[in-house]
């Protein structure tokens, strides 16, 4: 067996979890109209991958979803899993692929599960694990196994095959022979293609948007190789002349070197002499620094003198000073003794006001009659005390003061007199030390004269030697700017050049294949070292003019771009190959699909006539491929520059612009004569006999590729007992190459199942399961 089970939660009527487990090769699926029974068929086709709610007699998701009733609550999911046998089986062969499994997994029991939930969001499981639809129906069209089609025939659908068209009939067949992943297959690489196609031209786009930038790049590198050739050029004739110029300013360096030894060394014998010289006019010329100090001490001497006057005004403005002390004094204590008119100090009477203020302040805030009394007492005992005090103070104090002035003037005097002795003494001394000076410089005035004429002879050979230096000087300065501008220009030949042109030294310099030395080199026309200077520069103009800073950047840009535009064409003749590869694929698919269509058809004819003469006990039934040609028209948009296919009529009018094309498909028709009846279409069958065809048609189909199951939901109700029998007879033929699942009113198709479920519906709506094994009532009753 290969289907083992089905579970059921919340799938419609069917609220609680229900399962149904297919042990026999016939299942049996009866019970009252309205009781679910077709629910089954139904979840069969969800579970599968059916996306047509219509089809499943809903109209919304939810409609799919228990909607609660009775004891049971509504439910938020529903969902539905079948559970397959997967083990390899040898005699698979006329179903299966592979090693001998139904489906093309590694697993011997393979479930697939199917949810969905009340906000339309649905969920698929193969053994636990969330996958893809598309994971779904590429694993089940292995197996001819599909959500609708040939395999599961609902109540009412008996006859879908004959009244679908040519074309939709033949997509039946296609589905029933098994040939659905051929279509995926050839679907999927026109989707590759179509895809490969938009790479192609993406890729040649991109091809043609790089072309003149390539052109462009192409033209600056012929311009940055011709640099390249010029700067070649310029590096042999530049080091060249950085050697050339490099030993010139060498060899004369060394030569003034030479020349400058003999007068440094004149030089430094003149300055021995001169400071030789020196030293004896210096000890001769004493009497110019004597004469020097004899001004100092006669400064100093204006100075003393100066201080010693200012010093006697002092002492006799202080003897004055202690002569009127002594009068005041002598005043006071006159006064004294008089007792009268007698003087306070200004800040002890200021300090009596500010204490009689402040209880003034403070008797203002009180507004006490209290107060103001005690504040009079206080002012009455304050000034008492205060003339008392002064009273008895003021002869003490008055005196006391004048005796502390007189002690201060007699210290000032003493301290005035110790100074005007010490400057009587400085005086003294510099008078003395001034004659003497004065005796000495008498006795040196005339000597040194001998000594000067010597100074001013070495003085004049130290020119001579001198200016010969600065001849050297100055052609020294004149090699200084020569260097500066052979660095200069190396710098700048370095930097156009690179590092490399800094290697000059190392290079031999040659004149007819002759090296030369540097003599020769130094002893060469300065001109012609001009010459080549001028040279270098023209070739650093035209080389920057060329642009030699973005050479490497072009030539790296051009590299770059030239090997994009090579990789993009080898993207593009892998395209092609791809695309040649998809198409022939496609044909080979194609042709392959129709060979085994053609095949299969005269397969189910040989069937389909058995089937028909069984039934109808003569006559003949068969199946014909036809060919359709559809018309279209292929206008051209001026606007876009595309052209789009349109279907039209004969009778509709055609642009000018337009273009007639051609389209040819294959359906098929059937073709029935019933025996004793002039009838040969399907439009002149009666309800039973269109039944009794599409029955013969499905049975022949079934035969050819047997799928792993079949489900037939009361495909028998419009035969009658004898038809009834002859389609028991082929359900128990057939059952020996697919198992099936029948559900069904007739008691001659119950009674050939192994397995009988009865479906019951409650009060609540619920449906609910009852199960008989007759196998195992039979053992039971014997």
């Amino acid at each position: 067996m290969y289907l083992k089970s089905l579970e059921l939660s919340g799938f419609k009527s069917f609220a609680k979890k229900t399962e149904l487990k297919f042990s026999t090769p016939i299942t049996s699926i009866v019970g009252p109209n309205g009781s679910g029974k077709s629910n089954i068929a139904e979840a069969f086709r969800f579970v599968l991958g059916e996306q047509s709610i219509k089809s499943m007699r809903g109209k919304r998701t939810e409609d799919l979803i228990w909607n609660g009733g009775g004891d049971a609550a509504r439910a938020n999911r529903a969902s539905v899993k079948v559970v397959f046998d997967n083990h390899p089986q040898p005699l698979l062969g006329k179903g299966g692929e592979g090693d001998g499994r139904i489906l093309n997994v590694d697993f011997d029991e393979v479930s697939i599960e199917r949810v969905i939930y009340r906000d339309s969001s649905s969920e698929y499981s193969i053994n636990g694990t969330l996958v893809r639809l598309k994971d779904i129906i590429e694993l089940l069209a292995g197996a001819h196994i599909g959500s609708s089609g040939h395999h599961i025939i609902s109540q009412g659908e008996a006859d879908k095959i004959l009244n679908a068209n040519s074309k939709e009939r033949r997509d039946m067949l296609e589905d029933a022979l098994g040939l659905k992943i051929y279509q995926y297959k050839r679907e999927e690489s026109e989707r590759k293609l179509e895809k490969t196609e938009e790479n192609m031209k993406l890729v040649e786009s991109l091809r043609r948007e790089i072309a003149p930038h390539l052109k462009f790049l192409k033209k600056q590198v012929e311009k940055v190789e011709k640099t390249f050739e010029l700067k070649e050029e310029l590096q042999k004739l530049s080091k060249e002349y950085f050697k050339r110029e490099d030993t010139y300013l060498k060899e004369h360096k060394k030569n003034l070197e030479d020349e400058r030894r003999k007068p440094l060394e004149e030089l430094k014998r003149l300055e021995q002499e001169l400071s030789k010289a020196k030293q004896v006019l210096e000890k001769s010329a004493t009497h110019d620094a004597k004469s020097d100090e004899i001004i100092k001490l006669e400064a100093n001497l204006s100075a003393v003198r100066t201080e010693k006057d200012t010093l006697v005004r002092e002492l006799g403005r202080i003897e004055g000073a202690v002569l009127a002390e002594e009068r005041i004094l002598k005043r006071e204590r006159e006064i004294a003794m008089k007792e009268e008119n007698r003087s306070v100090p200004l800040w002890d009477v200021e300090s009596v006001a500010s204490i009689i203020e402040g209880r003034i302040t403070e008797l203002e805030k009180s507004r006490d009659d209290g107060a103001v009394m005690a504040f009079f007492a206080f002012v009455r005992r304050t000034f008492s005390e205060f003339v008392a005090r002064h009273k008895q103070s003021r002869e003490i104090g008055s005196e006391k003061q004048s005796d502390e002035e007189m002690e201060r003037l007699k210290d000032e005097r003493e301290k005035t007199e110790g100074k005007l002795k010490l400057v009587n003494e400085r005086e003294e001394a510099l008078r003395k030390n001034y004659s003497v000076l004065q005796a000495d410089i008498n006795r040196e005035k005339d000597s040194g004269r001998e000594a000067e004429r010597a100074v001013f002879r070495i003085m004049s050979e130290e020119n001579t030697v001198r200016g010969v230096l600065s001849g050297l000087k100055s052609r020294e300065e004149k090699l200084v700017l020569i260097e500066a501008d052979f660095k200069r220009e190396l710098h700048e030949v370095a930097m156009l050049l690179g590092r490399d042109v800094l290697g000059f030294d190392a290079i031999v310099v040659e004149e007819n294949g002759v090296a030369l030395n540097p003599h020769s080199i130094v002893n060469e026309e300065r001109v012609k070292q001009e010459d080549r200077k001028r040279l270098i520069e023209k070739m650093k103009i035209r080389i920057e003019d060329a642009g030699a800073g973005g050479g490497e950047e072009a030539l790296k840009e051009y590299q770059e771009t030239s090997e994009r535009d090579q990789f993009l064409e080898r993207e593009l003749i892998d395209l092609h190959k791809s695309a040649d590869s998809l198409k022939s694929l496609i044909v080979e698919l194609q042709e392959k699909l129709t060979s085994e269509f053609r095949e299969g058809i005269l397969k189910i004819n040989t069937q389909f006539g058995q089937f028909f003469t069984l039934m109808f006990g003569g006559g003949f039934a068969k199946l014909e491929i036809i060919r359709e040609v559809k018309k279209k028209k292929s206008r051209f948009d001026l606007e876009s520059g595309e052209r789009s296919n349109l279907d039209f009529t004969e009778g509709e009018m055609i642009a000018e612009t337009s273009e007639d094309t051609e389209e040819i498909s294959e359906g098929i028709e059937i073709e029935v004569s019933l025996p004793r009846k002039k009838i040969k279409g399907l439009m002149m069958l009666s309800g039973g006999e269109r039944a009794l065809t599409s029955i013969a048609l499905l049975f022949a189909m079934s035969q050819v590729k047997p799928p792993p199951f079949v489900i037939l939901d009361e495909t028998d109700a419009a035969l009658d007992e004898a038809n009834s029998k002859k389609y028991g007879d082929m359900i128990e033929s057939l059952s020996k190459l697919s198992q099936l699942i029948l559900i069904t009113h007739n008691r001659e198709t119950m009674s050939r199942a192994g397995v009988l479920y009865g479906v019951t519906m409650g009060s609540g709506g619920v449906s609910k399961l009852l199960s008989i094994a007759f196998d195992e009532a039979v053992f039971v009753a014997k």
